[in-house]
């Protein structure tokens, strides 16, 4: 179960209002950077916040064969936050799953990021540790 995992919050995004602040369109963006990664969209949930409200903000989840992508706005804050993940037990997804953060990177273009990177089910990576717990 190769796996890598990329998690990130975007601040000060200076992306279109419509991206932080519409389901829909945070849902075709988000569709389109799984495709253009390489990753096999098998379902996906978006929901709108605040009933109409100029800042309501949207979340969503698109599972992939592979594992999935979350995704939540705070446009009053003009942030987001990503959770990346894919893995396969005969390739490493690592490539793909960095391909579709870029491309989130480039859409939502924050002005800071906070990220982490976790590599998951290699008990050999210098990152990880055993524990019996």
């Amino acid at each position: 179960m190769k796996g890598f995992q990329i998690i990130a919050d975007f601040h000060h995004c200076a992306c279109d209002d419509a991206l932080l602040q519409d389901a829909a369109r945070l849902a075709s963006t988000c569709l389109e950077a799984c495709a253009h990664a390489g990753l096999t969209v098998v379902a996906q949930a978006f929901h709108q916040f605040g009933d109409g409200c100029p800042l309501g903000g949207a979340t969503g989840a698109v599972v992939l064969a592979e594992s999935h992508l979350a995704v939540h706005t705070w446009p009053e804050l003009r942030a987001a936050t990503l959770d990346v993940y894919a893995c396969n037990v005969s390739q490493d997804n690592g490539k793909r799953v960095q391909a579709l953060y870029n491309s989130l990177y480039a859409t939502f273009q924050p002005r800071q990021v906070q990220k982490q990177m976790l590599r998951r089910g290699d008990l050999n990576h210098p990152f990880n540790t055993v524990s019996g717990s």
